[in-house]
């Protein structure tokens, strides 16, 4: 899978609400998918589905510890998505302070006084 691909994953895992909830309560610590599955009004199917997405996109590692299957968030996925998006914050940041110091000249131009007209001489 090449890096554009990656990042469709990666945004298309994050598209989902329960999806980033599930990798805000990972960002705590692993949990075991019961403990994930808690503050959801949904089946455990459901939860699994949403972990396997997760997975695919390699934002989140499933282990195993006898009975428990614990999660644990993976940042990787999330640098390399972050960092995709600082280029365009740099971008529109350098963008709009363009545009605030033309708002500023124009805010400058408006306020000065305007020399009124000479009249021509008889």
């Amino acid at each position: 899978m090449n890096a554009s691909e990656r990042l469709d994953t990666t945004f298309a895992a994050l598209a989902d609400p329960t999806r980033r909830a599930i990798l805000a309560r990972l960002a705590l610590g692993e949990a075991a998918v019961n403990e994930l599955a808690e503050p959801f009004a949904i089946s455990q199917p459901a939860i699994s589905k949403h972990l396997k997405v997760l997975e695919q996109a390699g934002l989140i590692r499933r282990g195993r510890d006898a009975q428990r299957r614990p999660c644990r968030l993976e940042a990787a996925p999330l640098a390399a998505a972050n960092a995709w998006l600082e280029g365009y914050r740099q971008l529109w940041e350098t963008r709009f302070d363009s545009l605030d110091a033309l708002l500023q000249d124009l805010q400058s131009a408006a306020t000065k006084p305007r020399r009124q007209p000479r009249k021509p001489r008889p």
